[in-house]
């Protein structure tokens, strides 16, 4: 089934938001917090952070693009899809506002951890404080599991809705699912981490599939007069250009 509500300009531009977002969060999350925060040691968390002091910066700034490219994600799903189904559009665009703000938590723990590793005078336990901090950042994206699952089901919702393929679909919303039981997983069964974490995967493969479609779908697709969503003209009919 061809999308024939989908406009090839807008699958674009959020299938290169959705791709930067990506980006932005593997050297933030993956690859620098664990190399400044140590789980099992305040005092090597400080050591770290006041010896790296510019990487640290970088990581505080990588989780703010994230922020802001998670938002732009956001909206620009609900101006893709909103022809096919507003109120799940809107639950999508909303659900991932909501995944924005849980980052910027985190951004904003990391941020307090700088400065109070920078200035141990001023707390009379700095390295308990920038640990206590770094957990609470990793504490926002655990329980943020929970919206980042919930705005992938209405994702695969409308996907299916859409015309795209049915199998990206069913896995983007199974992957939705994952991640939401995931959240409780993590805090009910602290020992089945590993349960947890695969079922996460689901939802990271059917998110590279949507990229990779939008992307696909975006650049062989024809421009169709439904362009007008984003601000183009009707392209003339061939008898009115005397063709």
């Amino acid at each position: 089934m061809e999308p024939s509500a989908l406009v090839p300009r807008t699958a674009r531009t959020t299938g290169l938001l959705y791709l930067a977002m990506a980006i932005v969060a593997v050297p933030g999350f993956l690859v620098i917090r664990p190399l400044l925060f140590d789980p099992s040691s305040s005092a090597a968390t400080l050591d770290h952070l006041v010896a790296n002091e510019g990487l640290a910066r970088v990581g505080i700034a990588l989780e703010l693009a994230l922020v802001a490219v998670q938002a732009l994600v956001a909206l620009w799903f609900y101006r893709l899809f909103r022809r096919t189904d507003a109120f799940a559009a809107g639950s999508l665009a909303a659900f991932g506002m909501v995944n924005a703000v849980a980052i910027l938590g985190s951004a904003a723990c990391l941020a307090a951890a700088l400065d109070t590793a920078l200035t141990p005078a001023g707390a009379a336990d700095a390295a308990g404080a920038v640990q206590v901090l770094y957990v609470l950042g990793g504490s926002f994206w655990g329980v943020g599991a929970l919206f980042f699952g919930l705005w992938l089901v209405p994702m695969g919702f409308l996907a299916l809705r859409s015309g795209m393929p049915r199998a990206l679909g069913v896995l983007v919303i199974a992957g939705g699912v994952g991640y939401v039981a995931s959240a409780f997983v993590t805090h009910l069964a602290p020992g089945a981490a590993l349960v947890g974490d695969l079922l996460s995967y689901v939802a990271t493969i059917g998110e590279l599939w949507m990229i990779g479609w939008l992307l696909w779908y975006s650049f062989r697709a024809v421009p169709a007069p439904a362009e007008a969503d984003a601000g183009a003209a009707p392209a003339p009919s061939a008898q009115a250009s005397g063709a």
